[in-house]
């Protein structure tokens, strides 16, 4: 892996923040984003073809995006142009435009990098299409959310997604080493120490440079800080597990099964955990919208409205006030009926569509949009359920090779006990009615 930061070229009396002074010059030295920048990355295979195009790079905060931006704009020899959708409007982005128009006239290109892109509305996004489109700018948009529901489907069509991934702990460490060389010292931590202040950065770069500065002005002469004392003079704690490896998949799949066992208490435990831990809440709650369509189902339909209401709240109030969201959505769902009905029926059906391969629905369920498809007996002796007894006509529905089968068995608990009712009610209304008609 190569390397985030480098050390060329620095001026050490610069009075500037030290992960400034250890921005990368050239972008073989950015590292943790070797699937972009490295010999084989996507970035470096847009720039051996000549076209790079306008782009989106999505990823956490102090992975290199900024930077990626800026040093991309000198490979392709075009003006690096920054804005912030958080300070920017409409006004400056006329002003951008018109400034890059002007520039074009005389053979120079633009990129407009553009941090944070999620932040513009539509409107604004939509007057990036035409300047785009005509070779005014090329337009390097970055975000922290997930571009395909925060950006617009007309730009993201003209623009390539990115993802920069977060720094992993070799990628810290390294960054840590860097700064120990340019410092020309080194951090005053011992082993165990060292090892909580790369998880307190949390697969950002920039964090872990911050974090050593403030334990270097804080270390007095010959001092060396244990990880209490780190936690001290940071206030920052460690993450309680590593959100890439082994406790991140035990506490999430100890909150699924508490939740899935009925015990809301222990439920609320394992998701303190979590959030204490610095787990993204999105995570948990793309876990707990999982949990209601597995566990819960049909038994209580409203599992799955409050697992998404929990996400909506959680998007709209962030940390801390979401997380209650969330705790209400783990109360809700653990003390709902449960049934995995719906789940088992699903993977049945799905096995089934795999094994029958292409076969025809029969033709009465299928529209006759040409004259050659009514001659061909397309929708013929359908019969449309609104106008038979009790709204239901009681047709075979299934391809004639493989006839009626049963995926869906509802449970004698919550709401499916009602659906068990109707079930059964609609099956005795079939047979009835197989009879009359032989």
């Amino acid at each position: 892996m190569s390397d985030l930061f480098s050390a060329a070229g620095l001026d050490k009396s610069a009075p500037r923040p030290l992960a400034d002074r250890l921005r990368p010059r050239k972008l073989d030295e950015v590292v943790g984003q070797d699937h972009l920048v490295g010999p084989d990355g996507a970035l470096t295979r847009l720039l051996r073809s000549g076209s790079v195009g306008s782009l989106i790079f999505w990823g956490p905060p102090g992975t290199g995006k900024t930077t990626v931006a800026r040093l991309l704009a000198g490979e392709t020899k075009l003006v690096f142009e920054p804005m912030s959708a958080i300070f920017s409007g409409v006004a400056d982005l006329k002003k951008a435009f018109d400034t890059a128009r002007g520039r074009r006239s005389t053979g120079q290109g633009t990129l407009l990098f553009v941090d944070e892109i999620h932040r513009f509305n539509r409107a604004q996004l939509d007057a990036f299409l035409p300047v785009m489109e005509d070779g005014t700018i090329t337009l390097v948009g970055a975000t922290t959310e997930n571009p395909s529901f925060e950006l617009n489907a007309a730009l993201l069509s003209r623009a390539r997604v990115l993802v920069f991934k977060p720094l992993d702990e070799e990628a810290i460490r390294k960054l840590l080493a860097r700064a120990e060389d340019i410092e020309g010292k080194a951090l005053p931590l011992d082993a165990e120490a060292r090892l909580s202040l790369v998880r307190m950065a949390d697969g950002d770069g920039r964090a872990a440079l911050t974090l050593a500065e403030e334990v270097w002005r804080a270390a007095h002469e010959g001092e060396t800080f244990d990880q209490v004392k780190l936690q001290e003079i940071v206030q920052r704690r460690a993450p309680i597990y590593d959100k890439a490896q082994e406790g991140h998949y035990n506490l999430i799949s100890a909150l699924h099964k508490t939740v899935r066992g009925s015990d809301p208490d222990a439920a609320l435990y394992y998701l303190a955990r979590m959030l204490d831990a610095g787990e993204d809440p999105l995570f948990i709650a793309r876990r707990l919208v999982r949990m209601a369509v597995e566990d819960i189902g049909l038994a209580d339909p409203q599992a799955l409205v409050v697992a998404n209401a929990a996400k909506e709240a959680y998007d709209f109030l962030g940390t801390p006030e979401g997380e209650l969201a969330l705790a209400q959505a783990a109360i809700y769902l653990a003390t709902a009926p449960k049934s995995n009905a719906a789940y088992v029926a699903y993977k049945a059906a799905m096995q089934t569509a795999k094994t029958a391969g292409s076969l025809m629905p029969p033709k009465t369920i299928l529209n006759a949009p040409t004259r050659l498809m009514t001659s061909e007996g397309y929708g013929a002796g359908y019969a449309y359920d609104h106008d038979e007894p009790d709204a239901f006509s009681g047709q075979d529905y299934w391809p004639e090779a493989l006839g009626r089968q049963r995926f869906y068995e509802p449970v004698e608990r919550g709401f499916e006990r009602e659906i068990r009712k109707r079930l059964e009610w609609w099956e005795k209304l079939r047979q009835d009615r197989r009879r009359s008609a032989e």
